[in-house]
């Protein structure tokens, strides 16, 4: 966990975070690592089809990008919530160019073929899935909550500035002097980000506590994830909306040179018209927000990109194709922007690394997958009817998945409290002792005991996201009325880290579980460790 810095008074405007000088220079940073992604994947997918005439093979260059976020996701997260977050996006950015000068040097010396290409996409994209889950982390730590849509707002508008730059630039470079220029500057480019980074004055929190071990802090962060109704369904619809997306997107290479008869200038204008969409789009959001709900947002922006991801290789020049890219970028930033918004705020920040890079890794393994289908159907049955299949898939998941919205569920408090008294052992207790268990009695009245049986069903859920291995509710047979809760953690630091993690949703719901408790004192509360047996 990290303390937020100090924030910057309130400010009305979709610019306010701007006024944040750490934010700008992240910010900055971001639009910087966001020019080189582009120029990186628009490179890469403009040489692969001078390698390769394969739809297939030109559309896994977007699988080999996306595919390392998804196996990665989860162990670069728990690292971003674990370690220092400053080194390690250091170490990101060094990967990123290294790579970019990998490339660059195959190509000067002709060695490079479609599987040398996609490794080193894919070997990219490890650097990508590492350097994600640290920016999502730090973005709500630097700027005050109210300014966070704006924020991310920004972060998109940042993300799709570099749609046009990144693209434009690359094009440029590849018309004037060749493919290993645009990796060259991407190195370049990342050496320069690692700098500020490095700069950067970050406040890193030292718990008193050890830290957590690496797979504890993988199994709490899917455990956290799984056990949030909110956080299921945002990665769910995460992973259909890029799935059914992506298609355009992975097959715009070959949309540019054979549907329009075009070259990398064509390829760069179509990506760059998606650009400018979302960037308008954008600036826009916060004020839209004020009357549109976000899961009306979303389902009019999805309703909008099927039909306009249609209209692009159903259009009859490129001139009406590149407006309706426009619109195709306005739609896909609402969906986007929407989602992520949504996520962030169902995360507190103890485990806001985790729970993003596996929603990222569900935005990921949709792209992955779907640039592999939409490939596949490519070339099996030609472009154009590949994008209408995608188009068709997106109205049918929209009707399937109409009543899972997201507003379902309310957003909790996560603002940390810790109102509950810390345990004062008899004797001092090894950190790495466990597993622990907690006992917890309630004596309820008998009539009432449904109802709370039905309370504690939330309150699993509640302290299995702390961390607990296990949760149980048993009856007492003998003395009607009573219930024992018991949960288990792994060990005693992480049993008292739970203490940290505990918010204001948590208060609520214990006041919930005392307001059934009819003794006069208060829930008895029992704490055990596993006592070492010897054979």
């Amino acid at each position: 966990m990290n303390k937020p810095l100090t924030p910057v008074p309130r400010s009305e405007g979709w610019l306010s975070p701007l006024r944040n000088s750490v934010f700008r220079a992240m910010w900055s940073v971001w639009l910087v690592a966001n020019i080189c992604m582009w120029m990186n994947d628009v490179a890469a997918a403009w040489t692969m089809t001078s390698l390769t005439t394969s739809a297939t093979l030109i559309a896994l260059v977007q699988t080999a990008s996306s595919l390392p976020v998804l196996l990665l996701g989860i162990p670069s997260g728990a690292l971003a919530d674990i370690i220092n977050r400053k080194a390690y996006f250091v170490f990101a950015q060094i990967w990123l160019a290294t790579n970019a000068t990998a490339l660059m040097l195959f190509i000067a010396v002709d060695q490079l073929n479609p599987y040398l290409l996609l490794l080193l996409t894919f070997t990219n994209g490890i650097g990508l899935a590492m350097r994600w889950p640290i920016f999502a982390a730090i973005v709500p730590e630097i700027v005050p909550r109210d300014t966070l849509p704006s924020a991310l707002a920004l972060n998109a508008i940042a993300m799709n500035t570099s749609r046009i730059i990144g693209p434009l630039a690359a094009g440029a470079i590849i018309a004037a002097a060749g493919t290993k220029y645009v990796f060259a500057l991407n190195m370049i480019l990342s050496l320069i980000t690692t700098i500020i980074v490095m700069r950067w004055k970050y406040q890193n929190y030292v718990s008193a506590l050890p830290g957590e071990r690496f797979v504890g802090a993988m199994r709490v962060g899917m455990q956290y994830a799984w056990q949030s109704n909110r956080m299921r369904i945002i990665i769910a619809r995460g992973f259909l909306f890029f799935f059914q997306s992506t298609g355009l997107i992975a097959l715009l290479p070959v949309v540019a040179k054979d549907h329009f008869q075009g070259n990398a200038d064509v390829f760069t204008l179509l990506l760059a018209c998606l650009g400018l969409g979302a960037i308008i789009a954008g600036t826009q959001l916060p004020r839209v927000r004020k009357y549109i709900k976000s899961s009306n947002l979303i389902t009019y922006a999805l309703i909008t990109l099927t039909i306009s991801s249609t209209g692009v290789v159903l259009a009859p020049d490129l001139w009406m194709a590149s407006v309706l890219m426009m619109i195709c970028g306005a739609a896909w930033i609402s969906v986007a922007n929407s989602l992520t918004l949504s996520a962030q705020m169902s995360l507190p920040g103890w485990v806001r690394a985790r729970g993003m890079s596996i929603y990222q890794m569900g935005l990921m393994g949709g792209s992955a997958t779907g640039a592999a289908v939409w490939g596949k159907l490519a070339t099996e049955f030609g472009v154009v009817a590949s994008i209408i299949m995608s188009s068709t898939f997106g109205f049918l998941v929209l009707f399937f998945i109409r009543k899972h919205r997201i507003d379902q569920h309310p957003l909790e408090d996560l603002t940390p409290v810790c109102p509950i008294e810390r345990p004062h052992p008899s004797a001092d207790i090894d950190m790495d002792a466990g597993p622990v268990m907690i006992s917890i009695e309630y004596q309820i009245l008998p009539e009432k005991s449904e109802e709370f049986i039905k309370l504690m069903a939330k309150s699993r859920k509640s302290r299995l996201r702390q961390g607990a291995l296990s949760w149980s509710l048993f009856k007492d047979a003998e003395h009607p009325g009573k219930f024992v809760e018991d949960f288990v953690f792994n060990t005693w630091a992480d049993y008292l880290r739970r203490f940290d993690r505990f918010t204001a949703e948590d208060l609520k719901m214990q006041e919930e579980r005392h307001r059934y408790h009819i003794d006069a004192h208060a829930p008895k509360i029992t704490r055990r460790v596993s006592a070492v047996i010897k054979d």
